[in-house]
């Protein structure tokens, strides 16, 4: 039977121990160190658990937040679907099944285009509640799999979206309803991104001006595009450094791209890092260049940190920067727009470090892991409570 969630009366506190806590599964494709990944284990190791017992499944059975999940001990679920047509698809829906009726799960929420997989085994077994995500925009997609979400709309109690952008593009070009629709923002945690004590603005390291950007190198990120701003920024700022961190599918691509532009010398790659904060600490300015975001996790991260931002005019990033507030925005595409930010910036050392510092209070502010734990939890708890009044 589906667990009652109701308000205690007072008479009622000293049996709170009494009161099992609501078993949830939360699904995602891989746990490696995407948005996505980050997202699930934040809230599987923030949400509070009295309230809630979180279970995590994906496909992988590897990955950097597996590892800090585990170590937490949050339960872990492995589904080896290596394909939707594979035959392995039985299997770990029967293994799925299992899971749900031995751990007497009462919510399924999958993050990403796990959904496909996981929404329909959920809704067969009868699970009270079952949600969606959409923290990315759709056109990053295949068609096919954006088909296999757009039915998964149509039969979850609710679709979970990181920022108002998001919840328009799922209301305008998705058709889904608005009241189905739940808003839940990142959170970022501010004991590890924080501005450091004597945070030395100019020079970062080894006497360097240093722009960065940390993320996934894929198409999207539109990394290219910052390496032609920084060629025509370094000519009028000499002595600049562009460090690009992180791993994927785009990285011979942009290596080669730095020598065709002649930029070798002053232009550093490294790998993907657990050590994010420590990377953002060695940044001046920290630029997203993307034609296409939601809310991004690494500004969040950036701006907690006390980071000067440069962020393109998409998605969720407006509402993160703020108009020119927190941050600088540039038109998306526009390398030019993006070298003006970065030389007025560059010479602007006050304006630097007035934009870090309200981002960091801004983020602090608003934006923690403990304030969007707390909304993901309101959020499972009124769809629990609606459907058992249905």
């Amino acid at each position: 039977m589906p667990v009652e969630l109701r308000e205690e009366t007072p008479a009622e506190t000293g049996r709170a121990s009494a009161v099992r806590p609501v078993p949830i599964l939360l699904t995602a494709r891989e746990l490696h160190l995407g948005g996505i990944e980050r997202d699930i284990a934040q809230i599987a190791l923030h949400i509070d658990r009295a309230r809630f017992e979180p279970h995590v499944a994906s496909y992988s059975a590897e990955g950097m937040r597996r590892e800090e999940l585990r170590a937490a001990g949050v339960p872990l679920l492995d589904l080896p679907v290596t394909s939707l047509k594979s035959p392995s698809v039985v299997s770990a829906a029967l293994k799925l099944r299992r899971y749900i009726r031995d751990h007497g799960i009462e919510l399924v929420h999958a993050y990403d285009s796990s959904a496909a997989f996981a929404v329909p085994v959920a809704r067969a077994l009868g699970v009270p509640a079952v949600l969606g995500s959409t923290l990315g925009h759709r056109s990053l997609l295949d068609p096919r799999t954006r088909r296999l979400l757009r039915w998964t709309d149509k039969i979850v109690d609710a679709v979970v979206v990181n920022c108002e952008a998001m919840r328009r593009h799922m209301r305008d070009e998705e058709r889904v309803p608005g009241e189905r629709i739940e808003l839940c923002y990142n959170g970022v945690d501010t004991g590890v991104f924080c501005p450091r004590r004597g945070r030395i603005i100019e020079p970062a390291a080894g006497g360097a001006f240093v722009l960065g950007a940390v993320c996934v190198l894929r198409p999207e990120k539109s990394l290219d595009l910052l390496q032609e701003a920084f060629t025509r920024a370094r000519r009028l700022r000499p002595g600049m450094k562009l460090r690009i961190v992180g791993s994927g599918p785009e990285l011979a691509k942009l290596q080669a791209n730095s020598r065709r532009l002649g930029i070798e010398d002053g232009c550093e790659f490294a790998p993907a890092t657990r050590e994010v904060a420590a990377a953002l600490r060695e940044f001046d300015i920290y630029v997203s260049s993307s034609r296409s975001e939601a809310f991004s996790n690494t500004i969040l991260e950036a701006m907690a940190s006390g980071c000067c931002v440069v962020g393109s005019r998409v998605g969720g990033t407006p509402e993160l920067i703020g108009n020119d507030e927190r941050g600088l925005l540039f038109e998306a595409g526009n390398a030019a727009d993006l070298a003006a930010k970065l030389i007025e910036l560059a010479e602007n050392q006050g304006l630097r470090r007035a934009l870090g510092r309200r981002a960091a209070e801004f983020a602090a502010e608003t934006f923690t892991i403990e304030i969007a734990a707390r909304r993901m939890a309101e959020i499972y708890e009124t769809i629990l409570r609606r459907k058992a009044l249905r």
